[in-house]
């Protein structure tokens, strides 16, 4: 049984393949398994997988008709012999010590996840900016979500982490099969969090996550529906596990009015009415389900939430207003960024970092 199956799931990418690859191959951590999963790729992608399964035993290619992520990932979990599970996208790549540091702190710990911070990657600038997602405070300890409603809150970077697999399994997390939706990790990842009883951070940062991919399916602006579908998932999955999960479903409720606001905010302005009136008869019921309490009310606008429930025309001009204030910082961005956090500080000016303090 290898130390860790990574799944790596494929559909089109040739011009980002080979170094996703390369990053695995040459990890630190020898004793893995590398399952490749080509969803019907058309490129020259399926060539390039047969080429690096040629020179190393330990790559798997599994290859299917285009069935979607959720469904290929299900494959791949299927399939998996590991101790331990990873993912990596195919457009991103990874340090070579990622799996190694990971292991060893999940075998520290007896963890049943263990997860990392990350870096943003831009391909045409050659340019790495981490994102310092987990304080140092959090990191190299036991923790759950039980405990600590952070990891609910936490971007779900299902990428970054490794996952015991006997605790995927005993719990019957698998990924939601939509084709052609965007946005699979969401239920992954809340129903991963929502069971584990070990989860083990660390501030560390070893995968680089490309920023400038147009083809990834999160930039579709007419993917409308595909988020909604997401958390309809996780409040099925929660309401079958209400013994772990009653003390979490106002802060994923919370979570689930920001996601349906930034997704307001990204798809196509056509879409952006009958989007208004999903979001506005699921936020209805459940308030008036009482649900929506104090905590909720501290994170989100309790008159924007009024407004969305009772008055859909008033709420697009909230809408129409965040978008003015969104194309100003956009604007701004391409001037100058300037982000701190806990691990660390850069300044960009025109796309070029000139300043870079800390890990």
């Amino acid at each position: 049984m290898p130390k860790i199956s990574i799944l790596v799931p494929i559909y089109n990418v040739e011009k980002y393949l080979k170094e996703c690859l390369d990053s695995l191959i040459n990890q630190t951590l020898d004793d893995i398994e590398i399952i490749c999963l080509n969803d019907g790729s058309t490129d020259s992608s399926v060539k390039i997988l047969e080429e690096y399964r040629l020179k190393d035993k330990r790559i798997k290619v599994i290859n299917k008709s285009n069935s979607g992520y959720g469904h290929s990932m299900n494959i791949g979990l299927n399939n998996a012999r590991g101790e331990y599970i990873g993912i990596l996208e195919s457009d991103d790549f990874t340090d070579k010590n990622m799996f190694m540091d990971l292991y060893n702190l999940a075998k520290e710990f007896d963890a049943d996840v263990v997860k990392s911070d990350w870096n943003n990657y831009w391909t045409t600038k050659n340019l790495s900016i981490k994102q310092g997602r987990i304080p140092a405070r959090k990191t190299n300890k036991i923790i759950n979500a039980s405990q600590d409603k952070f990891l609910l809150k936490l971007h779900p970077s299902i990428w970054s982490a490794i996952y015991k697999r006997d605790f995927i399994e005993d719990n019957g997390i698998r990924f939601l099969e939509t084709k052609g939706a965007s946005y699979q990790d969401t239920s992954f990842h809340f129903k991963v969090m929502m069971c584990a009883e070990k989860v083990v951070l660390t501030s560390k940062s070893y995968v680089y996550y490309r920023q400038d991919n147009i083809n990834s399916s999160v930039k579709s602006k007419g993917k409308v529906y595909a988020i909604c579908d997401e958390y309809n998932e996780v409040e099925r999955f929660m309401k079958s596990r209400m013994d772990i999960a009653k003390e979490m479903q106002e802060y994923i409720y919370t979570i689930q009015y920001r996601a349906y606001f930034a997704n307001m905010l990204r798809i196509d302005e056509k879409y952006v009415q009958d989007f208004i009136g999903v979001f506005s008869k699921k936020f209805k019921e459940l308030y008036d389900s009482g649900v929506l309490g104090e905590y909720f009310f501290s994170k989100n606008k309790k008159s924007n939430v009024l407004c969305l429930i009772n008055n859909q025309h008033k709420f697009h001009k909230i809408y129409q207003s965040q978008m003015k204030k969104r194309s100003i910082r956009e604007k701004r961005k391409k001037l100058i960024t300037v982000k701190i956090n806990s691990s660390s500080a850069s300044v960009v000016v025109f796309g070029k970092q000139i300043v870079r303090i800390g890990n």
